[in-house]
């Protein structure tokens, strides 16, 4: 898997997520203790988050990393 379609992959996970959760963007990046502006980059696929802040994502939305990466 090439590093667009992994960031890709996170992106619409993560907005899934954030959505079944019913959460803003900018309440999913508090509650991760991240920037809005970053975590809406995240969520575009325009950045791949590092380990550190998945386990911040995996942890705010109290799913696993697995759910995040889709592998």
């Amino acid at each position: 898997m090439n590093e667009d379609k992994i960031k890709r992959t996170i992106a619409q996970n993560l907005s899934e997520i954030r959505d079944k959760q019913h959460l803003t963007q900018k309440q999913a990046a508090d509650k991760a203790g991240l920037n809005m502006n970053y975590y809406a980059k995240v969520e575009r696929g325009e950045s791949m988050p590092s380990v550190k802040t998945l386990k911040k994502l995996s942890d705010a939305f109290s799913v696993e990393s697995t759910d995040i990466l889709g592998f």
